[in-house]
């Protein structure tokens, strides 16, 4: 099973400005259609570019103006293989 780390920004700029709600998406999201990969979330204290926040990194590739319709895009694309 292919493992994938998604860290989400909980600055409090990104944790205002939309990753509380990303986070919540992805225990859904990852409840309800239990992919066939294993996915570890991780939250970070400050990804230091609150700017262009809410900031994502999925498997070491950093996203930003992160939203639910962004990430549900993303991990619809990963490659489970």
């Amino acid at each position: 099973m292919k493992k994938i780390t998604i860290t989400l920004c909980m600055g409090s700029a990104c944790f205002a400005r939309g990753n509380a709600e990303n986070l919540e998406f992805l225990e859904t999201y990852i409840k309800d259609n239990n992919p066939d990969i294993d996915i570890e979330l991780v939250g970070d204290r400050c990804s230091n570019k609150c700017a262009s926040g809410p900031n994502v990194i999925i498997d070491g590739k950093a996203y930003d103006n992160v939203d639910i319709f962004k990430l549900k895009k993303i991990l619809e694309g990963i490659d489970v293989k």
